[in-house]
């Protein structure tokens, strides 16, 4: 079944809608640090309120453990939310507690009230299906529609993602539309060549998308920490540098099953070995396969890839027409260290076809880095959902939609 979308809701004249957004942003002292989440939830709050609606809108933050939490309110969330909409938004101290059912009661066409996060109520990631199924009533009460626009959350079975979803007329938002679509054209209607970069620490977090996407593509480039199992897998020792052991044998696996099929895998042929994990850490350029030969030995820690790599790594991507990136190239919160991850960036600023950042880590590097989000195909929202939605995996909160 096709997806639902936000206009077979109808006339919304004077209704209340309950939308599912992501405001799960990062916070330093209380400070909202990069507000890309907010700013994609935004058009479709905009259509609802152009529409005539009164929109509530609920989020996590953090990892709160199912009680209130100061350091995780979603206070400042809803300070920028008005302010990106240039409108007053109301905001509740609790959930489904007395502030938030008078506020509720109080909601008028062209309001926007902001409930307090979600998981301060253990009810809403409970693995009790009944559980979840009352604290989603609570949330749908007066309620007309549900609206899921929160991308980052729709492979999880949560009371505010799937539940709420079956229980009144739903729709996907305008933004978890656009990723999905996305995200199909990514696994079924490619354009050749095809190159996906993959990145961030962990190959293990990689592993599922991988596997899924090696007889659909041409060429898997490697960068960022998870490029050590990859090197350590033809036998070439990488110093401190992170490495996950237990994971080798499923990589020489990969690097086989890539060249029986004509893939392209493509390694870093230098990185960057600094001597501790810092920023002012004394660094230099190696070969990759003699990391243990710079000055550190084999206390040589890899943090970045080279710029030998990453001038062929761009290369390649400037010249496919669908591309899809997770995974910075290295530290790139540590200026040192972020040249590698820019270049990604930069390349795919220039792809002549489809080029998707694929959230988490990469969407905040590019950003931080100071690039336009304006200049990339699609920056994704959801890095989890994304690289679940690749490994073919089924999303519960889009099966909920009718997906």
């Amino acid at each position: 079944m096709p997806l639902r979308t936000i206009d077979s809701l109808g006339n919304l004249a004077g209704k209340t809608v309950l939308v599912r957004c992501d405001f799960n942003v990062p916070l330093a002292d209380g400070v909202i640090t990069d507000d890309g989440r907010i700013r994609s939830s935004v058009p479709t709050i905009r259509y609802l309120l152009d529409a005539g609606a009164a929109v509530i809108a609920v989020s996590h933050l953090g990892r709160p453990e199912g009680v209130p939490d100061t350091q995780y309110s979603l206070a400042p969330i809803s300070s920028r939310l008005g302010e990106l909409l240039e409108t007053s938004v109301l905001f509740a101290t609790d959930t489904v507690g007395p502030d938030a059912t008078a506020r509720r009661a109080a909601l008028t066409p062209g309001n926007v009230l902001v409930l307090e996060n979600l998981r301060f109520d253990p009810r809403e990631t409970s693995k009790v299906d009944s559980e979840r199924e009352e604290f989603a009533a609570l949330l749908l009460a007066g309620v007309d529609a549900f609206v899921s626009d929160g991308f980052g959350v729709v492979h999880r079975k949560q009371a505010s993602v799937y539940e709420a979803a079956r229980a009144v007329p739903s729709t996907a938002g305008l933004l978890v539309a656009a990723e999905t679509e996305v995200l199909r054209r990514l696994t079924t209607d490619t354009q050749r060549p095809y190159t996906v970069v993959l990145g961030g620490s962990k190959v293990s977090d990689k592993l599922g998308v991988i596997e899924h996407l090696l007889p659909r593509i041409d060429r898997l480039l490697i960068g960022g920490g998870m490029l050590f199992t990859f090197l350590a897998a033809q036998g070439k020792s990488v110093g401190a540098s992170l490495c996950e052991i237990d994971k080798i044998d499923t990589v020489v696996g990969y690097l086989a099953e890539a060249e029986r099929r004509g893939v392209e895998i493509v390694l870093p042929t230098d990185v960057v070995v600094a001597n501790r994990f810092a920023e002012d850490a004394d660094h230099v350029t190696v070969d990759a396969d003699a990391i243990e030969t710079s000055p550190f030995g084999s206390a040589g820690i890899g943090l970045d890839i080279g710029p030998k790599t990453a001038a062929k790594f761009a290369s390649l991507i400037e010249s496919s027409k669908t591309v899809f990136w997770n995974g910075p190239m290295g530290v790139f919160e540590m200026e040192p260290f972020a040249a590698g991850t820019r270049a990604i960036a930069d390349a795919l600023t220039k792809v002549d076809g489809l080029g998707v950042v694929g959230g988490g880590d990469s969407a905040a590097a590019v950003r931080a880095l100071g690039f336009s989000e304006s200049s990339f195909g699609h920056i994704s929202t959801g890095g989890g959902a994304s690289l679940e939605f690749l490994e073919g995996k089924a999303l519960p909160g889009l099966e909920a939609l009718g997906w």
